[in-house]
């Protein structure tokens, strides 16, 4: 079932993230991608509101791929030079081949070791021999904590705030629990309270390093560490295409 924040709500997506909160992150992933393998087309899967987008087309040409025709809909008002493709990233083959492939958060909701290695082969299936594939997930299983966060931004007579709350019940599993509490106001009127349900995979180190390997990719982790909105640091996953 889709979410409601990609699908109903996707057009209050730029109250919620500002592009200019990903500008921080978005810088270092395309460094880690130059050092890799200088690359020119790059490929974006769950690209969203197009919000990481925003900041790395001024370098590279991209093609951004999303399962979400409403968050697509939200990225081509901010990014109308780049390409839009609808596409699930385990599935989607687009018929060619790209210098780079980068998958941000949206990989996250992969929960099961079976599709996170369907959406590696599919980042596989389009670098081309001697490019490099960036997996930037929220967390490994070694590095979660549970959190709770809070924000929301202004747009003319709009507003929003939220409140997320990330959890794990059940640490046995491969799943953690995000809710959402939406506050939605238009004009001078009364919020509407929304609220939604996220449910994304949590795995080790070592089986994402295993995944990519068995999928034909040289990978290594990296450390990321952003300041803005808040700081925080996670590890990402730098995959090599042999050429």
């Amino acid at each position: 079932m889709q979410v409601k924040l990609y699908s109903e709500l996707a057009d209050w997506w730029p109250l919620m993230s500002s592009p200019v909160d990903y500008a921080e992150e978005a810088r270092q992933y395309a460094e880690l991608l130059a050092t890799a393998c200088r690359p020119e087309r790059v490929l974006e899967l769950g690209s969203g509101g197009g919000n990481n987008a925003s900041h790395l087309k001024d370098r590279f040409d991209l093609t951004l791929v999303d399962l979400s025709p409403e968050m697509l809909e939200v990225s081509r008002a901010l990014n109308p030079e780049c390409s839009h493709r609808v596409g699930d990233m385990r599935s989607v083959r687009l018929g060619g081949l790209f210098d780079a492939v980068f998958i941000q958060d949206a990989i996250g909701y992969m929960t099961t070791a079976a599709d996170l290695y369907r959406a590696i082969e599919t980042a596989f299936a389009h670098c081309r021999p001697g490019g490099a594939s960036l997996l930037a997930p929220d967390w490994f299983r070694e590095r979660f904590r549970p959190r709770v966060g809070t924000g929301g931004h202004d747009q003319g007579a709009r507003s929003l705030r939220y409140l997320e709350w990330t959890y794990d019940p059940d640490p046995t599993d491969t799943t953690v629990e995000t809710d959402f509490a939406f506050l939605l106001r238009t004009g001078r009127g009364p919020a509407r309270v929304v609220h939604d349900h996220h449910t994304t995979g949590l795995f080790e180190r070592e089986l994402w390093l295993d995944l990519c390997g068995r999928a034909g990719f040289q990978p290594e982790t990296h450390l990321v560490r952003t300041t803005q909105p808040e700081v925080f640091e996670t590890e990402v996953v730098l995959c090599r295409r042999p050429g």
